[in-house]
């Protein structure tokens, strides 16, 4: 395991304060075999800051708006009754996956200034593998543009990424395409995804790593 991943690993896990609704369903899953949801209105969300795919239930006469903001923290809540738990990629609903895109475009570029920090300051993962090379369409060949790039000049913005690096046409997609692929929980079973560089490391993965005698 390399030493980025390895110190995400022994940091305590993260919560969420914030989440993006994805899909507000008013009758709960109709047509599936999770009895108890049934006829209960029920909401798939995404979290602000860890990205946490997520099952909420919202309060009595309340209803919620796909792409709209509801706290999900400690204290008083004003339109959420319950966060039911975490919830498996495979288990989005058609319009979850339609707007997990847009809502996850939507958080990277409120925050800019930490994703364009990444272009700037990724490092090598091994003596094979960059940060960068994780990024969806990032080869050797871009990767280098971006490092002599910013070494000349740190990046300031995704558009001035874009603009120095005529081959990174759409950053915040690459991001959120990374994203996208970490938060996958098909890739984990099948074994093939190994680094995570923006979301918290599944618990599926921790137990799956052997521990160090």
């Amino acid at each position: 395991m390399d030493r980025r991943n390895k110190k995400r690993e022994n940091q305590p896990r993260k919560v969420e304060d914030n989440a993006v609704i994805l899909d507000y369903l008013s009758l709960g899953y109709v047509n599936s075999d999770m009895s108890k949801f049934k006829g209960k209105a029920i909401a798939q969300a995404i979290g602000r800051d860890y990205y946490t795919l997520l099952e909420l239930t919202p309060k009595k006469g309340v209803d919620l708006e796909i792409q709209g903001t509801v706290y999900i923290g400690k204290g008083k809540r004003e339109e959420i009754e319950r966060v039911l738990g975490k919830l498996d990629f495979e288990n989005l609903t058609a319009t979850s996956r339609i707007e997990l895109d847009y809502a996850i475009r939507d958080i990277v570029i409120s925050r800019e200034e930490e994703y364009v920090n990444f272009f700037n300051t990724s490092g090598p993962i091994n003596i094979r593998l960059h940060q960068l090379e994780l990024l969806p369409g990032i080869g050797k060949k871009y990767m280098q543009e971006i490092i002599e790039e910013r070494e000349q000049k740190p990046f300031e913005s995704f558009e001035d990424i874009a603009e120095r690096v005529p081959s990174l046409t759409d950053p915040v997609g690459m991001i959120v395409n990374r994203i996208k692929q970490e938060l996958d929980t098909t890739t984990v079973k099948k074994g093939k995804q190994k680094y995570y560089l923006f979301t918290p490391i599944p618990n599926s993965v921790l137990k799956r790593r052997p521990r160090k005698k």
